[in-house]
C-alpha cells in the first residue's frame, strides 16, 4: 500500500437536516423566536430613573462605569453581583443539565438558535433537504447563483441585526440607531457590528455542528453531570431490533418496530444516528423524536421507539443527592444576592492610609496621618454628607481640596465619587498601630456608611 493509500484525515461533510414537524419543533420554533425577540428587543425597552439618569432598561454604560438592569444599578465596587450572576448561571446550567441533559443545547443555545434561523432561511431559498443536496451537486446556474446569492444575503442581514442589536446595549439604542441610519458610528462600535455580523454568518452558516463538536467545551463534560436518572434521548433497542425493512400487511412476529428508515438520522442537525447509542455530538433537541413519531403514526404503531428516557428506565425524578447539591449551591448564592440587594447603601465609603509618610510628627508632639478618602453617592441627586473619625481620643480631623473644607458639610454630587484629602492629628497613641474607624452620614442620616482603617503612631 503507497502513502497515497491512507488518508489520516477526512473531509467534512456538509449536513443537510430534512424538515419534520412535530411536538420538539414546535417547542424549538417557540424557544427561538422567544429568545430572539427578547435579544432584538431588549436595548429598547425604557426605565425611569430620574433625571441625569439613562432610561434604558438594560444597559452596560463602558464610558460612566455603570451597569443598569431595570431599577439595579450596579457600580465597579459592586463586581460581586457580576460573579454571583455568573456562578448562579454556571450551577443552574449543571443543575438543569443532571435533569434533562442538554436540553440547553437544544433549545437555547445561542449557537442552536442562530442555526436554526440560517436552516430555515436556506430552506425556504434553496427547498428542502434532497433540493439543497441537488442544487449543491449541479453546475453552476444563474438559478444557483441567484439562490446562494440570496441566501448569502440574508444570512449577512441577520448578521447586521445581530452585531448592531449587541451594541445598542452598551449604547442609548435610539440614539445609536439614529447616528448608524445617517452612517455616522466611531470605528470602536462599527468594528464590533462589522466584527459580530460576520462571526454570526461564519458560525451560524458554516460552522453550525462542528462549533458544538469541536469548539464547545460544554459537549466534552456534560457526562460528569449525567446519571442513571438524567433524562436523555434514547432508541428503544429492546423494541427496535432487529430493525429491517417492512412491507404493508406483513406481519411484525420474530422482528422490530424499526423499519431502517433512517428519517432520524437525515431531520438530525448533528448528523449522527441515535440508535447506536448516546453520542457526545447529541444535543438532545428531540427532532429525531418527531421524526420517528410521524413514521410510527403512518404503520401503525406506538409512538416512543425513540423517546426521552433515563438510562435505569425507572419514572423521572427530581429528588436525587446531585440535584439537591445544585439546588442547594443555587439557594446559597441566590440568597446572598438577595441579602445584598436588599440591604445595599446609596451610599459608600473608601479610605486609604499614606504609605509614604506614614506619619508626621508635628512641632506641638502630636502625631498626623494623611488618608485619601472617597466617598461614593451612587442615588441621582446631590447630597451632603458629615465626615467622622472614631477610636482617637483628643483627635482633630481635617478635610482639603483645593481650600479647607468644613467636614460635617461636604458635598457629593449624584452618581459620582467624591474625592477628599484628609488629614488626623493626635496625641502619640498607647502603641505603634491604632485600630480608627471612619464614617459618613447624609444630612437626613438615612444612610450611614463606614470603613475601617489605621492610625499610626511611630
Amino acid at each position: 500500500m503507497s502513502d497515497t493509500d491512507i488518508q489520516l484525515f477526512a473531509k467534512q461533510k456538509k449536513i443537510y437536516p430534512r424538515r419534520v414537524w412535530g411536538r420538539f419543533r414546535k417547542l424549538k420554533w417557540v424557544a427561538m423566536v422567544a429568545l430572539l425577540t427578547i435579544y432584538y428587543s431588549a436595548p429598547w425597552l425604557r426605565w425611569d430613573r430620574g433625571e441625569g439618569a439613562p432610561d434604558q432598561a438594560i444597559l452596560i454604560d463602558m464610558a460612566n462605569t455603570r451597569a443598569y438592569f431595570f431599577g439595579l444599578e450596579i457600580w465597579p465596587q459592586e463586581v460581586y453581583y457580576i460573579t454571583g450572576i455568573l456562578i448562579l448561571a454556571a450551577v443552574g446550567l449543571f443543575f438543569v443539565t443532571s435533569l434533562f441533559g442538554r436540553v440547553w443545547c437544544g433549545y437555547a443555545c445561542p449557537q442552536t438558535v442562530w442555526t436554526d434561523l440560517f436552516v430555515w432561511v436556506e430552506r425556504l431559498v434553496q427547498g428542502d433537504r434532497n433540493a439543497r443536496k441537488k442544487l449543491d451537486e449541479s453546475p453552476w446556474t444563474l438559478e444557483k447563483i441567484g439562490k446562494k446569492s440570496l441566501t448569502h444575503l440574508l444570512w449577512l442581514l441577520i448578521g447586521l441585526c445581530t452585531g448592531g442589536a449587541w451594541v445598542f446595549y452598551f449604547n442609548d439604542a435610539p440614539t445609536l440607531f439614529e447616528h448608524i441610519m445617517h452612517f455616522d458610528v466611531p470605528w470602536s462600535v462599527g468594528g464590533w457590528i462589522l466584527g459580530l455580523t460576520f462571526s454570526t454568518y461564519l458560525m451560524a452558516g458554516y460552522a453550525r455542528e462542528q462549533v458544538c463538536t469541536y469548539m464547545c467545551p460544554y459537549a466534552r463534560f456534560q457526562s460528569a453531570m449525567f446519571d442513571k436518572h438524567t433524562l436523555i434521548i434514547a432508541y428503544d433497542e429492546k423494541r427496535g431490533e432487529p430493525r429491517g425493512k417492512h412491507k404493508a400487511g406483513t406481519p411484525w412476529d420474530g422482528r422490530g418496530h424499526c423499519i431502517d428508515c433512517d428519517s432520524c438520522v437525515v431531520v438530525c442537525p448533528m448528523g449522527i444516528d441515535i440508535r447506536e447509542g448516546l453520542q457526545m455530538e447529541c444535543i438532545a433537541c428531540g427532532l429525531c423524536i418527531d421524526a420517528c413519531d410521524n413514521v410510527m403514526d403512518k404503520i401503525g404503531l406506538p409512538r416512543g421507539l425513540i423517546r426521552y428516557d433515563t438510562e435505569s428506565k425507572q419514572r423521572f425524578t427530581l429528588l436525587r443527592p446531585r440535584t439537591f447539591w445544585y439546588a442547594g449551591i443555587i439557594s446559597l448564592v441566590g440568597g446572598l444576592m438577595l441579602y445584598q440587594l436588599f440591604t445595599r447603601s446609596a451610599l459608600d465609603l473608601n479610605v486609604i492610609h499614606d504609605r509614604n509618610p506614614l506619619f508626621v510628627k508635628l512641632s506641638d508632639g502630636r502625631v498626623r496621618n494623611g488618608y485619601d478618602v472617597h466617598v461614593l453617592n451612587k442615588s441621582h441627586e446631590d447630597i451632603e454628607v458629615s465626615l467622622a473619625t472614631h477610636g482617637l481620643e483628643d483627635a482633630a480631623l481635617q478635610v482639603k481640596t483645593s481650600q479647607e473644607l468644613d467636614a460635617s458639610r461636604l458635598h457629593v454630587f449624584a452618581g459620582s465619587v467624591g474625592q477628599f484629602r484628609v488629614f488626623i492629628s493626635a496625641p502619640p497613641q498607647g502603641r505603634a498601630r491604632q485600630e480608627i474607624r471612619f464614617t459618613v452620614t447624609t444630612k437626613s442620616a438615612k444612610e450611614i456608611a463606614e470603613e475601617p482603617s489605621i492610625f499610626m503612631s511611630r
